[in-house]
């Protein structure tokens, strides 16, 4: 922890960039079953609501806060660090945020013969955001095209929160998929998905965020589905659209 004296005498950026970065230390220390000192968490915050390079209602949020802290501590460190990136010009991303769960393999639910197969999906954030649904709603396996983002990518990893060292997955080539079950593409112009009768033992194909699916992975495919929708837009985020996706073939079993 730094010494609030030695915070006051910083520059007002690098001060709120500073404070930033412990109240994420105390949240994690928290997170981890561990006790903070709360009487330096108070004094911080007291701090930084005597702030005058701070404007005067996130100064009268601050002093709210510090009243506030034995009774909900993480909220508490939470709501102030997010004043930090904000007052420091950063609006929140994905790796700023702290997972609230643990993992418990043990209590995970899978269909043995319900797998995945992601086609040049660019984006890390996107293959992350599908592992993280799969292992929600018991995919047995991701098989990854060759040109897929890395899942150890770290916005990968982060957007997975942990979920990429749980669900087993593999590189694929097309010719990797015979054997596993019909191929469903989740695709535009296909059959409802909700009313689909999904298979105990197969693939659903997830094409790239730019093209979708090949021809020739469509041309294997036996099914298409897609998800009914009532927007202007007719389209959803990749990660998205797979979580409806597996949660609707996961429920029918």
């Amino acid at each position: 922890m730094i010494p609030l004296h030695k915070l006051s005498t910083l520059t007002p950026a690098h001060r709120l960039r500073k404070a930033a970065l412990e109240f994420r230390a105390l949240e994690e220390t928290l997170r981890a079953g561990r006790g903070i000192e709360g009487r330096y968490a108070r004094d911080l915050l007291v701090l930084l609501s005597r702030d005058g390079s701070v404007p005067g209602e996130v100064r009268a949020d601050l002093a709210r806060l510090a009243d506030r802290i034995d009774l909900d501590p993480a909220r508490s460190l939470n709501e102030a660090r997010h004043h930090m990136l904000r007052l420091t010009g950063r609006d929140a991303a994905d790796w700023d945020l702290l997972d609230s769960g643990g993992l418990s393999p043990d209590a995970r639910k899978i269909l043995p013969g319900f797998r995945v197969y992601l086609q040049d999906v660019r984006s890390p954030f996107n293959v992350g955001s599908v592992f993280r649904s799969a292992e929600a709603f018991g995919v047995a396996e991701i098989l990854l095209s060759p040109f897929c983002a890395d899942p150890g990518h770290p916005r990968a990893e982060r957007s997975a929160m942990g979920t990429t060292r749980t669900v087993p997955w593999r590189r694929a080539e097309l010719r990797d998929l015979e054997g596993l079950g019909p191929l469903v593409a989740l695709e535009l112009g296909g059959e409802p998905l909700d009313s689909f009768p999904f298979p105990e033992r197969g693939v659903l194909a997830v094409g790239s965020e730019e093209l979708g699916l090949s021809p020739d992975l469509l041309a294997r495919c036996a099914h298409r589905i897609s998800i009914p929708m009532g927007g202007a837009k007719a389209s959803l985020n990749l990660g998205v659209a797979f979580g409806i996706a597996a949660r609707a073939w996961y429920a029918f079993f």
